[in-house]
């Protein structure tokens, strides 16, 4: 089989190619390891290419497989890697100065969990610089581009992992998700991203932006692949204290059901004003396609969630503040030349470590903490956040999901809202609900715009309803002619 053969394969049919030998791991490993070297100089989705993990882990897989040894259903499928996911194999920078060459001495627990699904990592991925922003353009280091069209941006914060996996140089790959972070570079790049419950997956050893509100999540090309990712890195970590001690048996559990009978509802609030209408009708014909696949259709009203925006600000950019004080230029990471004293050696390592985006969201965070601001502001949106849990599971009483639009419009072009922080804002209106409230969503793709580029929708469900969001995705997505199962 050729290498372009292997890339453009789903995670599900390599891994059954895998477990009947018709393929080995270590071709598998190598096939993207060529794609990434002939691709990725064009759309920069990798920071570090981990060739010789990669080599050995597939090589290790290979000669248990050849011993009869049972294996994991995904052992031997490459994966890729957000670079904020801690890893003693190759450097965790997100993306950031303030990180430049540093490398963990201790693994996140995804990153245990997919070594003992004896799953190939590939390498970690660009983002934007501590997971702060919606094009990956605040990296550090370079520019990642989307694979539907390198002139545009592919998302963010996750832009690296999902351009990865929409490039075919990646069968699979793990984000981060604080405020849309997974979803809407899959909605821009047209590929699958899983937000999954806040405590489903342990954040331990994820470099941490908004400890409330970060989950990380998977990143594939069909829905089937994502619940088998899901399968890998979600369960109960001692390390996490907001790890949710709970049994989950098999995200993919639903798949093949019919979605007869779901209630699903459209929430106006994600309909109105800002929302592009090519986004908007291509979320609706979704909507009628559900309609004549059995699923009962309404509309309803979410009144808090034109709060959720500047109250998700508020405290994504307070707990980055506490988050990000330990970078200090003393324990970790970059440390400014020249200082005369301690007082100047903290504000020029902060100044010069870290970029303009992330000391934006610090100063802000700073300032709603501040004595005198903090029930002004962060009182007020730990009540907003409380109150948008409360109009969800109102709605929760009747339907079974939500169905929404992922962003506002498809992917921008590159530098086009680089310094119009409060329009590139405005891109997270769609999604950060998802993350005051700690529910699960998936984004996939539902169509193409006028140019051509992705369009995505997100189906929301209530606590713990991953199981009934892909049986639901998976239904849409075979009655669009399918993906590769």
């Amino acid at each position: 089989m050729k290498d372009r053969q292997i890339t453009r394969l789903s995670a599900a049919k390599l891994s059954a190619l895998l477990r009947r030998r018709e393929l080995s791991a270590v071709e598998a490993a190598e096939a993207y390891l060529s794609e990434i070297e002939s691709c990725d100089p064009e759309i920069g989705a990798y920071l570090a290419v981990t060739a010789d993990t990669a080599r050995a882990r597939a090589a290790a897989v290979d000669a248990a497989r050849l011993r009869g040894e049972e294996l994991p259903p995904l052992a031997g499928v490459p994966v890729a890697l957000k670079d904020n996911i801690c890893t003693r194999f190759a450097p965790t920078t997100c993306a950031s100065r303030m990180l430049e060459g540093f490398t963990p001495p201790y693994d996140a627990h995804v990153v245990e969990r997919l070594e003992a699904g004896r799953m190939v990592p590939l390498g970690k991925c660009n983002m934007d610089e501590f997971a702060m922003g919606s094009t990956t353009e605040s990296s550090f280091f370079q520019i990642t581009r989307n694979p539907a069209d390198p002139s545009r941006v592919p998302g963010g914060s996750s832009g690296g992992s999902a351009a990865a996996v929409a490039a075919c140089e990646a069968p699979c790959a793990l984000g981060s998700d604080t405020g849309g972070s997974i979803r809407q570079p899959a909605a821009f790049c047209g590929v699958v991203g899983m937000k999954p419950t806040y405590g489903a997956v342990s954040r331990y050893g994820l470099v941490a932006f908004a400890s409330s509100l970060d989950q990380i999540g998977p990143l594939t090309r069909t829905v089937r692949d994502s619940a088998l990712l899901l399968d890998v890195i979600a369960g109960h970590d001692p390390r996490d204290a907001t790890s949710l001690a709970r049994e989950w048996g098999s995200f993919g559990s639903q798949l093949g059901r019919e979605a007869g009978g779901l209630r699903a509802a459209l929430p106006a609030e994600f309909f109105g004003e800002g929302i592009a209408p090519e986004v908007s009708d291509a979320v609706k014909a979704a909507a009628a396609r559900y309609e004549r696949l059995g699923v009962r259709v309404g509309e309803v009203s979410l009144p808090t969630l034109r709060h959720a925006l500047p109250a998700y600000y508020v405290l994504s950019s307070a707990e980055a503040s506490s988050n990000l004080s330990r970078f200090d230029g003393v324990r970790c990471g970059f440390r400014a030349e020249g200082c005369r004293d301690i007082g100047e050696l903290y504000r020029e390592s902060r100044s010069q470590g870290f970029g303009a985006e992330v000391k934006r969201r610090i100063l802000l965070g700073s300032f709603v903490l501040s004595a005198g601001y903090y029930d002004a502001y962060y009182k007020k949106a730990l009540e907003v956040r409380t109150l948008v849990q409360q109009d969800f599971a109102r709605v929760f009483e009747r339907f079974d999901f939500l169905l929404a639009p992922v962003a506002p419009t498809t992917a921008c072009r590159l530098g086009e809202k680089r310094n119009s922080p409060l329009e590139m804002y405005m891109g997270d209106v769609c999604t950060v609900p998802v993350n005051i409230a700690g529910l699960p969503a998936l984004s996939m793709p539902c169509g193409t715009g006028a140019q051509g580029l992705p369009i995505g929708m997100q189906l929301i469900g209530r606590p713990f309803s991953e199981q009934l969001l892909y049986r639901a995705a998976y239904a849409y997505e075979q009655s669009e002619g399918g993906k590769q199962p």
